[in-house]
């Protein structure tokens, strides 16, 4: 029997209920969203700066390639000019110098020239796809000289176009 504004006592709890509580708890919630947001940027950094690296690596070794094709090409060609072997050297050129000039034309236009005893070559400027050469002559003086390069259409192989101030 229950008396006018009396309330009949709660019930008894039972095994393994909990008292309810006024929020969920947020401890270490910011913590982890921190830790989350940390990693994730690490592994975009490294990702990011894997591809930069590589980007730059790359560029170096595609500079090196063409700085040595390069290298190879002129003094092919300038060691041909030293043997006095002009056929080889004419053979040697561009197509756009061979429509330009012959080879008898050529020959008599190298012929004259001071003999080359060594050289130097540069690293190429690819803006003018040129490479710096440095000649030594017989008589012991030196010039600094531009060696012009061409691209040749068939084997995608650098050729000498010109040699010249």
């Amino acid at each position: 029997m229950t008396l006018l504004g009396q309330q009949p006592p709660p019930p008894p709890q039972g095994p393994g209920v909990y008292p309810p509580f006024p929020a969920p708890p947020v401890e270490g919630r910011g913590r982890r969203i921190g830790v989350g947001l940390g990693i994730g940027a690490g592994v975009l950094l490294l990702v990011c700066g894997g591809g930069a690296v590589a980007g730059v690596g790359l560029g170096t070794v595609m500079t090196n390639a063409l700085n040595e094709q390069a290298d190879v090409v002129v003094s092919d060609y300038l060691a041909a000019l030293r043997d006095r072997e002009w056929a080889e050297a004419y053979d040697m050129l561009c197509s756009e110098a061979r429509t330009e000039e012959n080879e008898s034309q050529f020959i008599s236009r190298i012929s004259t020239g001071e003999r080359i005893i060594g050289w130097e070559v540069g690293d190429v400027s690819l803006v003018q796809l040129a490479a710096p050469v440095t000649i030594t002559y017989a008589d012991g003086d030196t010039a600094d000289l531009h060696a012009y390069l061409g691209q040749n259409r068939e084997t995608g192989g650098f050729e000498v176009c010109s040699v010249e101030e």
